[in-house]
Formats: C-alpha cells, sequence, structure tokens
C-alpha cells in the first residue's frame, strides 16, 4: 500500500531456495495486479501468487486501511493486561508502533513467516 498521503506496507519473508540467504520483499498494494511476482534479489528466483493467497493479502491491505481509518478512536484505546499486582494499560498506538507483524501464509506446501512493515500516514501517528 503506498499512496499520496505517504501510507506504506510492505511485505518480507526468506527466501525458500536452498542455501539462499535472500529476503524477498514488495509493496503489498503490488499483489493485486494478477500478473505480480515477488523476485529474490540475491537468487533471483521468482514467487508468483496464487488466487487464494492474493486474496489473502488483498484482505490484509483492507485491514490496514480500515486501521488507519480508525487512527483517531486507536488513538484513545488501550489494551489491558491483568498482572498480578493489577492491571497494565498499553496504549494501542504504542502496540502498533512497537510490535512486529507477522503473516504465516503456505508457500508450496512450507508454512511460511510474512513480515509486515507499516509506515503511519504522519510522522505524529503512532509513535
Amino acid at each position: 500500500m503506498s499512496s499520496a498521503n505517504g501510507n506504506t506496507a510492505r511485505l518480507d519473508f526468506c527466501c525458500q531456495t536452498e542455501n539462499c540467504s535472500g529476503v524477498v520483499k514488495f509493496n503489498l498494494s503490488d499483489v493485486a495486479d494478477p500478473d505480480f511476482q515477488a523476485i529474490c534479489p540475491v537468487c533471483h528466483r521468482a514467487y508468483a501468487l496464487d488466487d487464494s493467497m492474493r486474496g489473502k493479502l488483498q484482505r490484509m491491505m483492507e485491514l490496514i486501511i480500515a486501521i488507519r481509518n480508525s487512527e483517531d478512536i486507536l488513538g484513545d484505546s488501550v489494551v489491558s493486561v491483568n498482572v498480578a499486582g493489577g492491571e497494565v494499560r498499553i496504549p494501542y498506538a504504542l502496540l502498533l508502533s512497537r510490535l512486529n507483524t507477522i503473516i504465516t501464509l503456505e508457500i508450496n506446501g512450507n508454512k511460511t513467516d510474512f513480515h509486515l512493515w507499516v509506515e503511519p500516514s504522519s510522522p505524529n501517528t503512532f509513535r
């Protein structure tokens, strides 16, 4: 996802070619193109996305857009964690900016972790 207002969402995963140390990276918005392929920068292996995976990633993009549209609400929201001494309240915006998002999907019969990197729409959002 990348737009004029500065939103970006990128995915990356480790190349599945034996003895390759490459990290395959691409923009989430690019998966809408039916001819899209992610390419390993080291071994140049191409990864085509089937309709099922493309659909999952498009829904992830829609979720990110929904979160963007809710920033004003999320700025006032907290996640409460019960601990032995009571309760710890963590601002939702802090969770979004400090936790790594990993999506596990299947590629060629193997479970693969996709790391999702989302940049905020403004420098003051989620910082």
